[in-house]
């Protein structure tokens, strides 16, 4: 259909699945390449993928010729083009023969390219036993070229493809989701702790990982971005001296304290990775993560290497800080916490109808009009971001030791509470509690 239309498809050399970040790594790469004036040539892609989400909620991604994820308005007319074709019995879908389509080796490609990404003469030097579980997704042939390519010690522990996912643990709702960072669907990679000095985890497209050690079992994904962050800024002198460090609204306020004590810019903006595109493009962002398990960061020299979320890169990141360091990602969090506090972190529902909804994506800082939170004085009343002044489509509430956020969900009649504390799991729960009564406040007021 895209050939019908005067679209320049190009697909799998092996008809092969293709993660998300080989996707945008290929279109980085491509339209690296061409001289300006070209831009009729830049390439663009899709990908189509249920992501950490169930089976039955397969997606439709598009990325444009930037290599990240589309914003609102470029997916929103997706949607509603797809609904008018729907509508009109696929009348005016142009559809023509098969024929001979442009091929590529997405895969040799992308995990060649991962030399400029990752430092892979300090992990052939360590010789590390490391396991990687693809969870039945599109990473499960990666993991294998990568071992192959650069001669690791590296098993792909679960490298079955079953469309009925039989061999999936189901997450903490009972359903099949591929999400890396839940520790129900990670079950069975965890019960490998044995086995290996590491284990990592994507979902269906790899665009999410999940990190594994023996000292710490599954790592809670913040507690990995603030790793990675320290690490990487150490690590990387080709990056930028400039360069910041790209967090979203809802991710630890950890990430703020490491980034302080690094000396480098905080880039604070609201939910999506589609956020981090322009600086990760013109590397004035170093590194950009979100609290759902999902970030990527420059190359070695300082230039682009992915635009749309890594977690192939992410996952072997932690080798390397293992390889380079000698200490586990969750030894190198604790030394964090022994040096910046350790913070309590939970999200948790409350009920919302659609009026409420709409209400909560629109508050502004001045409908709240509590003074403190949980005993300590508000410092900040935030509906849009610090970081690029964008609407964060809810609202942030600041104090010294904690925090909160509330968004609406897009999917379900609940606002979503987002709050972490640096004064324990007690002072957590006040934290929420007040949040549902400042919210339900402004709400009704």
């Amino acid at each position: 259909m895209l050939e019908a239309n005067g679209v320049h498809a190009i697909v799998d050399e092996f008809d092969d699945y293709v993660p998300t970040p080989a996707l945008s790594r290929a279109i980085i790469h491509h339209n690296r390449q061409l001289r300006p004036g070209r831009e009729a040539e830049h390439a663009d892609g899709i990908v189509i993928t249920p992501s950490h989400n169930p089976p039955r909620d397969g997606g439709f991604k598009y990325n444009p010729p930037h290599g990240g994820p589309a914003d609102t308005e470029a997916t929103s007319w997706i949607a509603a083009r797809a609904n008018d074709l729907i509508r009109g019995g696929l009348r005016d879908v142009t559809r023509s023969e098969p024929s001979a389509v442009d091929q590529y080796d997405y895969r040799d490609a992308y995990v060649t390219q991962l030399a400029e990404a990752i430092d892979i003469p300090a992990l052939q030097k360590a010789g590390l036993h490391v396991g990687a579980d693809p969870l039945g997704g599109a990473s499960v042939h990666y993991w294998a070229l990568i071992a192959e390519k650069y001669r690791l010690d590296l098993t792909v522990v679960n490298p079955v493809v079953d469309p009925q996912w039989g061999f999936m643990t189901l997450d903490w709702d009972g359903r099949i989701r591929m999400d890396p960072s839940s520790p129900s669907v990670m079950a069975g990679t965890v019960a490998r702790l044995g086995d290996f000095q590491l284990l990592t985890g994507n979902d269906a497209d790899a665009d999410r990982h999940g990190i594994v050690t023996p000292d710490g079992g599954l790592l809670n994904p913040n507690h990995y971005l603030a790793v990675c962050i320290q690490y990487l800024y150490a690590n990387r002198p080709g990056w930028r001296p400039d360069a910041a460090i790209g967090k979203t609204l809802v991710s630890s306020s950890m990430i703020d304290r490491v980034a302080a004590s690094l000396g480098r810019r905080l880039w604070e903006v609201p939910v999506g990775f589609k956020w981090f595109v322009p600086g990760l493009i013109d590397g004035s962002v170093g590194f950009g993560g979100e609290e759902s398990a999902g970030a990527s960061f420059l190359q070695l020299d300082g230039q682009a290497w992915t635009t749309d979320k890594d977690g192939i890169v992410l996952a072997l990141l932690a080798s390397e800080i293992l390889a380079v360091t000698g200490r586990t990602p969750s030894q190198l969090y604790a030394e964090l916490t022994a040096e910046f506090g350790a913070p309590a972190y939970a999200r948790i529902d409350a009920p919302a109808n659609t009026a409420q909804k709409g209400r909560l994506a629109k508050l502004s800082g001045t409908d709240i009009h509590d003074a403190q939170l949980a005993g300590d004085a508000i410092t900040a009343k935030l509906t849009t971001a610090p970081g690029n002044g964008a609407a964060i489509g809810g609202v942030k509430v600041v104090t010294e030791n904690a925090w909160f956020a509330a968004r609406p969900s897009g999917t379900e009649d609940v606002y979503k509470i987002y709050a972490e504390s640096f004064r324990g799991p007690e002072h957590l729960a006040q934290v929420q509690a007040e949040a549902k009564r400042i919210v339900d406040g402004a709400l009704a007021g």
